[in-house]
């Protein structure tokens, strides 16, 4: 089983617009037209059985709109040679976070997405911490973008030193720090985060980390804590299993990576 722990999808009415922003922004090309017929497709072509899609709550007027989209792919995109699972989001200046956090799990969602640099809040603030601290008590799941954003200007919302904080604070044991621990900061999450009990996943690593230290980083953190992930339609998903398949480690750790730990980790 081979399970993308990461990706993204908008709105068909909006999918056209917001891409060709985000490619502006950021300098990059989408792999998928980034709408859900776009990750249905790669999906198949790469081999993958889930695509987890993270949502990004910017305002907190979003809440409804997005988990109940959320959870409409839930329900819809379970049959087939390719399943779609969606986390939902929340955003931290959510007033009402402890209810509407006990919406996503009795709507059937297994976590939240949390983006420190969209929602402009560092990842130690309380108000991160009183979101993790419940959605931990429900048995969510919390993926957090970690490093730097490129589409982004500085300051860095979630760089690994503040990520450490919060998790000395919160002991979370389902947290997921997307991009290797810190997208582009990778020697200080070896520094700060390496070998602690938090989940990495490998979204939008394809040609920009530097073998030896991904290997560095997989050997003293643990391939049980590490997840695949593609970011698509940032990175094409293709590329990034065959980037997992041809590293030169044994083949129960690339079980754990491309699927085994998201497995366990979500209760597929």
């Amino acid at each position: 089983m081979i399970i993308d722990i990461h990706t993204h999808i908008f709105p068909e009415k909006i999918a056209p617009r917001s891409i060709a922003n985000l490619e502006e922004k950021a300098g990059i090309n989408a792999s998928t037209n980034g709408m859900l017929s776009g990750l249905q497709e790669s999906t198949l072509d790469a081999g993958i059985d889930y695509s987890v899609v993270m949502p990004v709550v910017t305002k907190v007027e979003q809440f409804d709109s997005v988990n109940k989209y959320a959870a409409y792919l839930n329900e819809r995109c379970q049959e087939g040679e390719t399943k779609i699972i969606s986390f939902g989001g929340i955003h931290p200046d959510d007033e009402n976070y402890i209810s509407h956090l006990k919406d996503i799990k009795d709507m059937g969602i297994k976590g939240i997405k949390l983006h420190p640099d969209y929602q402009r809040t560092m990842i130690d603030d309380k108000k991160y911490l009183n979101i993790i601290y419940k959605a931990s008590e429900l048995d969510l799941a919390i993926l957090v973008h970690a490093g730097v954003d490129i589409g982004l200007p500085e300051p860095v919302h979630c760089p690994p030193d503040k990520a450490l904080a919060m998790l000395k604070e919160t002991q979370a044991e389902k947290l997921i720090l997307a991009h290797y621990g810190g997208y582009s900061q990778w020697d200080m999450v070896e520094e700060y985060l390496v070998g602690e009990k938090v989940y990495f996943d490998t979204s939008f690593l394809v040609g920009r980390i530097e073998e030896e230290q991904f290997l560095r980083i997989a050997k003293n953190h643990g391939t049980d804590k590490i997840l695949f992930g593609s970011d698509s339609p940032w990175t094409s998903q293709k590329d990034s299993v065959e980037f997992i398949k041809n590293l030169p480690i044994s083949d129960k750790e690339k079980e754990q990576i491309l699927g085994i730990n998201a497995k366990n980790l979500l209760g597929i």
